[in-house]
């Protein structure tokens, strides 16, 4: 089982959404913004958080906020960032934009650790979450290699790098519901009450 101590949290706050016309970790779900949901599953099972963000906003919560190296390269790039900046082999990466994520979905990436994974992601209704995630803080250096040569796409420098998949049960697949229109994010507050 790895300690907590070597495990930091590492949350993609990108910036303003095309879709939403605002900074998604600061929408709100009963009250809460986004990204304090992605904040208190991660909690408990790390021992930093790093936010990955450019907007000063962030600075709020208290937690170490950085800069993206690279501008509007997406999650490839903000992924590096997060990586370079933690102390730890193991990083739980996690978008702002899935407020129902538990604590509990987490730990199973920590439980499913291994000697040669790098990267495990969450599985849910057939599809991977690459930002519901475990990373070696080792594949900053392969994300890297991708960013010099332009390529932005998050699933091509995945394919390059260790990677195994945690399917969810149907029980836990509402968790990992992402919100980046309003109708999602009705749905969303339609599956909170439940």
């Amino acid at each position: 089982m790895v300690d907590k101590k070597n495990i930091t949290g590492i949350i993609l706050a990108g910036g303003k959404s095309s879709r939403m016309g605002t900074d998604k970790g600061f929408l709100l779900l009963k009250n809460k913004t986004f990204v304090q949901y992605s904040m208190d599953a991660l909690q408990p099972l790390v021992s930093e958080i790093i936010i990955v963000s450019d907007n000063t906003d962030y600075d709020v919560f208290g937690f170490k906020r950085i800069n993206d190296i690279t501008k509007n390269a997406g999650p490839v790039a903000g992924i590096c960032s997060g990586l370079n900046a933690s102390l730890t082999d193991y990083n739980l990466i996690l978008s702002c934009d899935i407020p129902l994520i538990t604590s509990d979905v987490l730990q199973l990436l920590i439980d499913n650790i291994d000697d040669t994974s790098q990267i495990i992601q969450v599985e849910s209704k057939g599809k991977s979450m690459p930002l519901i995630a475990m990373y070696k803080k080792e594949v900053a250096t392969t994300f890297n290699t991708f960013l010099k040569k332009d390529e932005r796409r998050l699933r091509i420098a995945i394919k390059s790098c260790k990677s195994k998949n945690i399917k969810l049960d149907k029980a836990l697949e509402f968790s990992t519901m992402n919100v980046n229109t309003q109708t999602e994010l009705k749905a969303v507050e339609d599956a909170h009450k439940h």
